[in-house]
């Protein structure tokens, strides 16, 4: 039996994505990107103890940046 994988590189399906946005809408779409990269940093660079006293758990830094951007 063949198994054929094809594999895209994270910037080919990045740039699919973006592909007919319009320059307003890609600034947004950066700016959502980068509103959850500055969160996630944030978050990361808290101590488990800080992230536990405002309610969250390491596994959830993604979700919580991911859902605000």
């Amino acid at each position: 039996m063949t198994y054929f994988a094809h594999h895209r590189s994270q910037t080919e399906l990045v740039l699919s994505g973006l592909q007919g946005l319009t320059p307003g809408a890609l600034l947004a779409t950066f700016r959502s990107w980068n509103d959850a990269r500055i969160t996630r940093n944030a978050l990361n660079a808290l101590s488990d103890r800080e992230l536990s006293d405002i309610g969250l758990a390491r596994s959830d830094i993604d979700a919580v940046a991911n859902r605000n951007s």
